[in-house]
């Protein structure tokens, strides 16, 4: 098991709301530290401390199935921020990283093999229909979902894109609570019948 825990993985264990979570961190019941990248994290012996002192109990094994891998490639630190935080802190337990370059989002895909790319086609060294079609076109990501994501392109070439592989096409500014629900259909997530969040999806 993890000894250090997400927002939502900890809400899993004590099957309250991730909202519920952040509410008991910030006054103080749960003791919790940030990422670099702003992303609050609790370590799991400060948790059960907390889940003994209040009566709730321990689950002896995680609750739900494993994280959905999401790859974030942007070189605009505001925006994979708001994005990483959205998918992070909200209410689905992915495992997100980011890629501020087409180099190192080419090994990012080799080397953490993502479920899904969301992916900034309009950076000074990413030739997004180059991207998409490398990435279905490779047996072992084939089935990597893409999100294109520009601020310049109109309806004519986002439909262009999506010739190219990529599943959904979004202008920025980013919508996101319209992201997140389409990473989550993508993904083809379920529910959890013990939190009742979305945990398991299709895919790799």
């Amino acid at each position: 098991m993890e000894d250090t825990l997400t927002v939502f993985k900890a809400s899993q264990h004590c099957r309250v709301s991730s909202q519920t979570i952040i509410n008991w961190i910030e006054a103080g019941h749960i003791k919790a530290y940030k990422t670099v990248g702003g992303h609050r994290r609790i370590n799991r012996p400060d948790l059960e401390m907390f889940m003994r002192k209040q009566g709730i109990p321990i689950p002896q094994d995680d609750p739900c199935e494993k994280r959905r891998r999401i790859l974030v490639v942007d070189d605009d630190p505001i925006i994979v921020e708001s994005i990483v935080m959205s998918l992070e802190e909200d209410e689905f337990d992915y495992d997100v990283i980011s890629a501020a370059d087409g180099f190192e989002a080419g090994l990012q895909v080799n080397h953490f093999h993502p479920h899904l790319v969301i992916l900034d086609i309009m950076m000074p060294d990413i030739k997004g229909n180059e991207v998409c079609k490398k990435i279905k076109a490779n047996p072992k990501t084939k089935n990597t979902k893409i999100i294109v994501l520009s601020a310049y392109l109109d309806d004519e070439k986002f439909e262009q894109m999506k010739s190219y592989g990529a599943d959904v096409c979004f202008s920025k500014p980013l919508p996101l609570p319209q992201l997140k629900e389409e990473v989550a259909r993508l993904l083809q997530l379920s529910r959890c019948p013990l939190t009742g969040e979305l945990t398991k999806g299709g895919g790799q």
